[in-house]
């Protein structure tokens, strides 16, 4: 029997910024992001998909095996399901499986806060504006209070009722929160989009120069949560260009409206964690990080849960 780590056993193993941490190391020891696997989606009946996702690198090798259930809320059950299974890269023995869910919302949060580390301005309190109120908007706000200070967070979302549960969470952790509107993106610091939407959740006009948007809801070419005017403007910035094009509809789409080209792409993750591409200086444009969630970035927290795992054991 291998051990399996569900998801009480991954909780406290590490902080968002410990798996932030994982996810530069990676790319500070040279994994290329271009070279991983497509993720594999087979459509299920009764409207839900099963992605695979493999990945190796160093001495390990993983794959994810996730569901995603549109359907399953309705039902009292969580929207994403799965295992996460860890390998030994050398003589591919499993070492562990994971729970797929607790593993996506931590490592999601994660890559948006090492972009963060890089994009986001420093130095002063910042204004974010967060949309959703899932999982992963949770997830999100502990993991930039991780990276940044917040002066106020104001929570936009379907369900008046949970767009009120995460202002009142995120006041227990130090910032003044509140609900708000859409428009509430005119004067934000930071925009980010958590949500399962497939329209933009605002107009991109309100954005300011200065501002840095996430978006990471969706991995579906023809679903999206910013629109054509932003990204028209913005400074654009992916995990990888080969999975974006793929994948990322808030970037397909305006390339299929003719709005921007393959090319309008600023650079990647990996450019900015390796200092190929440093940001310095107020922007004079947005700065739009689209994410589609990659299967190295899954092995990259799963080696660290692992490791964390192993060490708490010891002591």
């Amino acid at each position: 029997m291998i051990p399996q780590l569900g998801a009480d056993g991954l909780a406290g193993l590490l902080t968002p910024a410990d798996a932030a941490d994982a996810l530069a190391q990676a790319l500070l020891g040279g994994l290329d992001p271009e070279g991983c696997p497509q993720r594999t989606a087979l459509p299920v009946p009764g409207g839900g998909e099963l992605l695979l996702m493999p990945a190796a690198s160093g001495t390990y090798a993983g794959v994810k095996i996730a569901g995603v259930a549109p359907g399953n809320p309705a039902r009292g059950l969580p929207r994403i399901t799965g295992s996460y299974l860890l390998l030994d890269g050398p003589t591919l023995r499993p070492l562990a499986l994971l729970d797929g869910a607790a593993l996506t919302a931590l490592r999601t949060p994660a890559v948006s806060a090492l972009a963060l580390r890089h994009l986001a301005p420093a130095g002063r309190p910042l204004r974010l504006v967060l949309f959703g109120s899932g999982p992963q908007a949770y997830g999100h706000l502990e993991a930039i209070l991780a990276a940044r200070e917040l002066a106020e967070v104001v929570v936009v979302a379907r369900r008046p009722e949970g767009a009120e549960e995460l202002a009142a969470y995120a006041r227990t952790l130090g910032p003044a929160a509140r609900t708000g509107t859409p428009g509430d993106v005119a004067g934000a610091d930071l925009v980010v989009c958590c949500t399962t939407a497939r329209e933009p959740l605002f107009d991109g006009r309100l954005v300011g120069p200065g501002a840095t948007v996430v978006a990471v809801g969706s991995h579906e070419p023809t679903a999206r949560e910013t629109d054509t005017a932003l990204v028209r403007r913005a400074a654009v910035y992916v995990e990888s260009r080969a999975a974006a094009l793929r994948e990322a509809g808030d970037l397909l789409v305006p390339e299929a409206e003719g709005a921007i080209g393959p090319g309008h792409i600023t650079g990647t993750l990996g450019d900015l964690v390796t200092g190929r591409m440093p940001v310095g200086g107020p922007p004079s444009c947005p700065q739009l990080f689209k994410s589609v969630g990659m299967a190295w970035e899954d092995l990259a927290v799963a080696v660290a849960l692992f490791r964390a795992a192993g060490a708490s054991r010891e002591t």
